[in-house]
């Protein structure tokens, strides 16, 4: 303990520069701080209870697609105020500013080892993911898009729900994509779901449950309503981590909860399993 103080003493009067004090993150789930550096190098993985933190689009896109293989589509759309509400276009102006995205879904086509995909990548940066017209309407061209050309298309959902500065015209998506997975899995192709952190509301209730194959990364919230609002309505006190990936797998919604390091191999598979590519021996 002196030896402790002894050396703070020391420090304080060497004429030693001071080095900055490393960035730490907080993991949201465990609470435990950690150096941002072991956070990153991670790929934005807690190193203590293995919360999977939220990727940015183009990040995700990166960890999913092989190196150079991306072409992004509709990457100019954006939306317009269809219910007139109050500051919403100035609020995406700065969202525009400050993120980098016209709004909160990426789409367009890639490879994963060689095999050609459509994906879609929500970004929680841009207004929570939330689901507006844009959203929909480029989800909605990726799947017409993948149908046409016989792609399987893979989607990795982040989202709050529909995006209430739209209002009907936000929940009217959840009908239009739910009907383009439909002509696509008409046509006999593949659709994973992969439901990142958090994937919620009118998405969940959409495109997002309707994958073939369903995966999630760990310790994820997947659900419809918040906790709160669900107890208050039925009265009753609900299980603690009912609403988190490993419960969903447990209860059957989920297929298989896949680490994020071993997404990409993951994917790759289960194309490979389908008929997508020459199978490697």
């Amino acid at each position: 303990m002196l030896e402790d103080l002894f050396a703070q003493v020391r420090s304080r009067l060497s004429d030693e520069p001071k080095r900055p004090p490393e960035e730490t993150y907080k993991c949201p789930r465990c609470s435990t701080v950690s150096p941002l550096s072991a956070f990153e190098a991670a790929d934005h993985v807690c190193p203590h209870c293995n919360f999977h933190d939220r990727l940015d689009a183009r990040s995700r896109l990166a960890l999913t697609l092989d190196p150079d293989s991306f072409t992004e589509s509709d990457a100019h759309m954006r939306s317009c105020n269809p219910i007139n509400f109050p500051g919403y276009e100035k609020k995406q102006m700065v969202l525009r500013a400050n993120t980098g995205l016209t709004d909160a879904l990426v789409t367009g086509d890639g490879t994963i080892g060689g095999i050609p995909v459509t994906v879609a990548v929500m970004d929680p940066r841009y207004m929570m993911g939330s689901m507006g017209s844009v959203v929909g309407e480029k989800l909605t061209r990726a799947f017409e898009h993948a149908t046409e050309q016989g792609l399987p298309v893979i989607v990795f959902t982040a989202s709050g729900g529909a995006r209430m500065q739209e209002g009907m015209v936000s929940l009217m998506q959840m009908a239009k994509t739910s009907g383009a997975v439909a002509r696509h899995s008409a046509a006999g192709l593949l659709y994973i779901t992969v439901l990142t952190d958090p994937t919620t509301g009118g998405v969940t209730a959409s495109f997002a449950s309707l994958g073939d194959i369903i995966l999630a990364e760990p310790k994820v919230l997947i659900g419809f309503a918040g906790r709160r609002v669900i107890e208050n309505t039925i009265r009753q006190r609900l299980p603690e981590g009912f609403q988190l990936a490993e419960h969903m797998l447990e209860q059957g919604f989920v297929d298989a909860i896949v680490p994020r390091r071993h997404m990409r191999r993951t994917l790759e598979q289960l194309l490979r399993l389908h008929g997508y590519g020459e199978v490697k021996a």
